[in-house]
């Protein structure tokens, strides 16, 4: 029997509905053109749909398509394009067209513009590119994706009957309509699961049944090769010409496998990034933009989230996850504090380093390189452990620099939090104020 789970879409989509931090860190994801290209070369069926980054671009697109039914899709790697705001004033980066002429208009409309969506926040992202693809006409709209799943560590296949609507509140309100699917990686996507799930999906005939389980297939073996951490198609469609269409495709692939995806990774558009996190890639360091004021500079990912965590304990709100791993070298703590300071949000620095692999003196070099170097005038908090900690000390108590050190983590935590309120409260009132730390 086929270990459907019905009822249960949480661990497949863990990622996906997760805290702000985890969600920024599912890897590489790609424009929805260039997910459709990567299907294509697996022999997916798709619409056909050309991009364009003009107006003109647009309009030359829709007469090579040859028909009157037509979308145009923002380009911007965010969910909710449709229900979208531009800002000049456009409602919906998805709009339905008829003609070249209107592929024009509208292209003029949404390239270059900010597109605000309920995933972008306020901020909103900026659409380059605009898709326009062959409108096709929809029988039935499936769900269909194939997620890494942690619970079971390793594939798993995510299907409804559907589609073409927010999955999540399919689960919520319907989760009967969810099958989840866990795949033994060694052993793989087998003819028998795939009948069965798409069976269980319900299509109208054996010759569409025939397609999606090819489809399926076709997509598992893109997911495994291209080292994808999520194939997302909603809606996977019936036409009523009878054909089974991947009318919209999210994929995302493993930063790990970079090395090996380099064909895949070029296809990154970093103008859709925080350019922190971009900068960031490039200085091999694991940073994540938050919202809040207390930057933070911690070496390990479980330190650093539990740093996270103690500094909202003492009501603070971190500026950041940065982890700078147990290699890191003193350059690499410098471009660490450009990186932090780089956010005008942030009134205080928390350091917090045990020093295992990584050896607290060097990342007091760094420290103090960074500070002298940046001129910077953000209070400091350093908390050092572990290897080297004393040299570490040494050279700090001997740069000269202004910088409270507290070897307890809970002290160092409500220390940077207090400090972080002060300078607030300082900014607001137009009060310049200099910390003492001797004191």
């Amino acid at each position: 029997m086929l270990p459907f789970a019905r009822a249960s879409l949480r661990s497949a989509t863990t990622a996906r509905v997760s805290t702000k931090l985890t969600a920024q860190r599912r890897g590489l994801a790609i424009h929805e053109y260039l997910s459709m290209e990567q299907l294509q070369s697996y022999g997916v069926a798709t619409p056909k749909g050309f991009p364009a980054n003009t107006a003109s671009e647009a309009r030359a697109a829709a007469e090579k398509l040859g028909t009157d039914d037509l979308v145009i899709k923002a380009q911007v790697l965010a969910g909710g394009r449709g229900k979208g705001t531009f800002s000049s004033g456009l409602k919906g980066g998805v709009r339905l067209i008829n003609s070249p002429a209107q592929a024009e208009e509208l292209a003029g409309k949404m390239l270059g513009q900010t597109l605000v969506t309920k995933q972008t926040g306020a901020a909103g992202k900026v659409c380059n590119t605009v898709y326009i693809a062959e409108r096709k006409y929809a029988r039935k709209e499936y769900y269909f994706a194939i997620l890494m799943d942690r619970k079971t560590k390793g594939p798993a296949l995510v299907a409804s009957s559907e589609g073409g609507v927010d999955i999540e509140t399919v689960a919520k309100e319907n989760p009967s309509a969810i099958i989840s699917v866990p795949i033994d990686i060694h052993t793989g996507l087998t003819d028998d699961i795939a009948k069965q799930v798409v069976s269980a999906m319900g299509f109208s005939s054996p010759s569409a049944e025939s397609q999606a389980r090819e489809t399926i297939q076709r997509l598992y073996k893109l997911f495994i090769e291209r080292d994808a951490t999520q194939v997302e198609i909603n809606p996977l469609s019936e036409t009523s010409d009878g054909k089974v269409l991947c009318m919209d495709a999210k994929l995302n692939f493993d930063d790990n496998a970079e090395f090996r995806q380099q064909d895949v990774f070029a296809l990154r558009d970093t103008t859709q990034e925080d350019p922190r996190e971009v900068q960031a890639h490039k200085s091999d360091l694991n940073y994540i933009g938050l919202d809040g004021s207390i930057g933070c500079l911690v070496n390990g990912a479980g330190l650093a989230m539990s740093t996270l965590d103690i500094i909202q304990l003492h009501g603070g709100k971190p500026a950041n996850f940065l982890d700078v791993g147990g290699g890191a070298t003193a350059k690499q703590v410098t471009e660490a504090f450009k990186l932090i300071s780089s956010d005008h949000n942030v009134t205080a620095i928390l350091v917090n380093i045990f020093g295992g692999i990584m050896r607290c003196d060097v990342i007091a070099e760094g420290i103090i390189s960074a500070v002298n170097e940046l001129d910077m005038d953000i209070p400091l908090v350093v908390r050092l452990q572990g290897s080297k900690v004393d040299e570490a000390k040494a050279l700090i108590a001997s740069s000269g620099l202004k910088i409270f050190s507290e070897d307890d983590l809970d002290k160092a935590a409500n220390l940077s939090v207090k400090v972080s309120k002060i300078v607030q409260l300082a900014k607001e009132s137009g009060v310049s104020i200099k910390f003492d730390p001797s004191q």
